[in-house]
């Protein structure tokens, strides 16, 4: 009981939020905030100076001594400066100061963050610029206050401002298709985000003795274990002593600082674990998913533990994932994707369930493209994750009714009738209305949409940027030929059995892990870009940058340096890898097994002096030499080949996949295939039964 009282005085305590603003500032400035936040107008300096003494006050109470403005720069990791609040004063005393022009914007380095040509190495200036609509924060007693960054010139360089115009974008669009249907009340509608985070645990002084977790995230080796996930024991199982304190100290930390973290639970593989929060606007769901990762880490370190967000640690066990659950709500509560029970809502809803299917379909590369990573290649179709195909699961009775409206024919679900859009109302349709269907990339749950692709390290900006933009765009589209319209009801039926006939081919409520699907996407024209090197070309096509510039979500040039960016990232995530197993190889594993078989023919050699017969260790020593020899060979096939890389960035994405990926993947089946053979006392670091039951 006592837990129960604390808890509403805990959450949010670290957080200058509104209820806080409120105490703190003069009504009138408050008011300005509010009105400045909902028209989205810049703030007076006067205004701003108020805001950042209370803010100041406020920290300085609770123990900060520095602020900085945090922003999220395209590293995929967040990024801060810290400056302390003192200033000199007479006597050689100090004052705690802050200033409305500090508050609103910084100035760091731009160069020195990745930009995609944006940027040249002597052109260093950049900005960050206070975001009001996310609250400041206190971790590791400074102030963090949500900031867009930008170049001298403007261009975005981080995954916030693009968010927030897409979020605009959407709004503005969606506005417009309410006013059709009467609606004069709403003033914005807000992208609603809810992302689900999927990391494992594992020991740190295990970890501690695996060079490859420490510099790439994951197990380049590992044989698989007696024991995995088979007895599927683990998924909602009871929690282990030691991660259920670790649960609960990070719930704590994570209210702290206003995340709504809701759900934990064990996941499939041993050692995999999930947090999952409360929904919440797209921009602070972002904000707060990158907070909660950072958090999950340094709790992760109190405990012993080090908590890893890579999509694919170890092999042969379920990857991490992070499904994205999104929605659109206006700002007087309601949810624009539930079906609703009179025949206006069921329009209503009807006409932007055909946008976001008219959208998916036009724009699946886009979309395939944002959950593109070196990491999730490993995941993505591995009978654990969605397959790479996009498609969309509506359920049985969802399904039903958008299959009646296609072929003009009575539906039989909820009575035999032909539905009239606008006109009847549509049967109830609950938000459990079918099983669920774990394998659809994109899965609408009742009254949102899962988009169940997006790895478990990444930022969620990129696929709900993509998201907000291809509805704005579908929107846009519909609003200007329904506001020409002269006979409305007539024109929304035409419009919306269009839209769902041209693209019925991106509806599929089937099984995503059956190979017959991959026959039948094909035969649909649906696309399949299996690897991060088929699928980032689209993120630069044409029909991307009109989409993204046509929205104002980007410009030309930002699309095209955003694209060069995670071209850069996914070279340099291989070669790292490949460097580290090189010399893994080279300087742990072939002198261990160099080591067990010198073991072996010295045994050999005193048994058989002894007139012993030694045909174990005879054997076993002419296994292991062929081993470490197939080993040798595919560690000097590698280096060979490693050394062509070409300079070019897309020749060498294409050269990395094709061959330097396949080329470690002999690599490690040879080493794996040693780790099977080598006594234990002999191999060099923790192995996979190790790592997955150390908690």
């Amino acid at each position: 009981m006592k837990e129960a009282t604390k808890l509403p005085e805990l959450f949010g305590s670290m957080v200058f939020n509104e209820e806080t603003m409120r105490e703190r500032l003069s009504a009138a400035t408050f008011k300005e905030w509010k009105s400045c936040v909902s028209e989205g107008r810049a703030l007076e300096l006067a205004t701003a100076n108020e805001i950042a003494e209370a803010m100041k006050q406020w920290a300085v109470e609770h123990g900060a001594t520095h602020y900085t403005h945090w922003f999220q720069p395209m590293t995929g990791v967040t990024a801060e400066k810290h400056d302390s609040f003192i200033e000199p004063a007479e006597g050689g005393r100090i004052v705690m100061d802050f200033s409305g022009k500090e508050l609103v914007r910084g100035e760091p380095d731009a160069s020195s963050f990745p930009s995609g040509g944006i940027r040249a190495t002597f052109e260093a200036r950049g900005y960050t610029a206070w975001d009001p609509t996310s609250f400041a924060f206190i971790k590791d007693g400074s102030l963090c206050i949500p900031t867009i960054f930008c170049s001298y010139g403007g261009q975005a360089l981080d995954k916030k401002m693009p968010l927030l115009k897409s979020m605009d974008a959407v709004s503005h669009q969606a506005v417009r298709i309410l006013r059709l249907f009467g609606d004069e009340t709403t003033k914005r509608v807000v992208a609603q985000v809810g992302p689900e985070q999927e990391y494992f645990l594992v020991d740190k002084a295990l970890y501690e003795q695996r060079e490859d977790l420490k510099l790439t995230g994951r197990t380049l080796f590992g044989n698989k274990p007696p024991r995995g996930q088979e007895l599927e024991d683990h998924y909602f199982g009871q929690l282990k002593p030691r991660v259920a304190a670790y649960m609960k100290d990070l719930d704590e930390e994570l209210w702290k600082v206003g995340v709504l973290s809701k759900t934990k639970h064990n996941e499939v593989a041993p050692s995999q674990h999930e947090m999952a929060p409360v929904y919440s606007g797209a921009n602070a769901a972002c904000d707060q998913n990158q907070l909660a990762m950072e958090i999950m880490k340094k709790v992760a370190d109190r405990h012993g533990f080090v908590c890893l967000l890579h999509e694919k640690p170890y092999a042969g066990v379920n990857g991490s994932g992070k499904h994205d659950n999104w929605s659109l709500g206006t700002d007087t509560g309601v949810n624009l994707f539930k079906p609703g029970s009179t025949p206006a809502e069921n329009a209503q809803f009807l006409l932007f369930l055909a946008a976001f299917i008219k959208g998916v379909d036009e724009y699946q590369d886009t979309l395939r493209t944002t959950v593109a990573s070196a990491g999730n290649d490993h995941r993505l179709g591995a009978q654990e994750a969605p397959p790479a195909i996009i498609s969309v699961f509506l359920g049985d009775e969802l399904d039903g009714v958008v299959r009646s409206i296609i072929k003009g024919t009575s539906y039989h679900g909820g009575g035999k009738r032909k539905l009239q859009i606008g006109i009847d109302v549509l049967p109830t349709i609950p938000q459990d209305n079918t099983d669920r269907n774990r394998t659809s990339p994109m899965a609408f749950t009742g009254n949102k949409f899962e988009f169940r692709m997006l790895g478990s390290s990444q930022s969620i900006s990129g696929p709900n940027i993509a998201l907000n933009t291809i509805m704005a765009q579908e929107l846009k589209e519909f609003a200007d030929i329904l506001e020409k319209s002269k006979n409305f009801k007539s024109d929304l039926q035409k419009l919306i059995k269009k839209a769902f006939t041209e693209h019925e081919q991106i509806i599929f409520n089937g099984n995503g892990y059956d190979p017959s699907w991959i026959k039948e996407a094909k035969k649909r024209g649906l696309s399949n870009l299996t690897s991060t090197a088929d699928a980032m070309p689209q993120y630069v096509s044409d029909k991307a940058i009109a989409l993204y510039t046509g929205n104002g979500v980007y410009t030309e040039e930002e699309v095209r340096a955003r694209g060069a960016i995670h071209v850069e990232t996914y070279n340099a995530t291989i070669e790292i890898e490949a460097r580290t197993m090189i010399d893994m190889i080279h300087r742990q594993i072939l002198p261990a097994a160099s080591a067990y078989t010198a073991e072996l023919c010295t045994r050999a050699a005193a048994l058989k002096a002894a007139g012993v017969v030694v045909e174990y260790e005879k054997n076993t020593s002419k296994n292991t030499a062929i081993l470490t020899d197939t080993l040798a060979d595919a560690c000097a096939k590698l280096e060979a080949d490693f050394a062509k890389v070409p300079a070019d960035p897309d020749k060498a994405m294409r050269y990395l996949h094709d061959t330097i990926v396949k080329d470690m993947a002999q690599a490690r089946s040879a080493a794996d295939a040693l780790e099977a053979v080598v006594d234990r006392k002999y191999w060099p670091f923790p192995v996979y039964a190790d790592l997955l039951f150390s908690e």
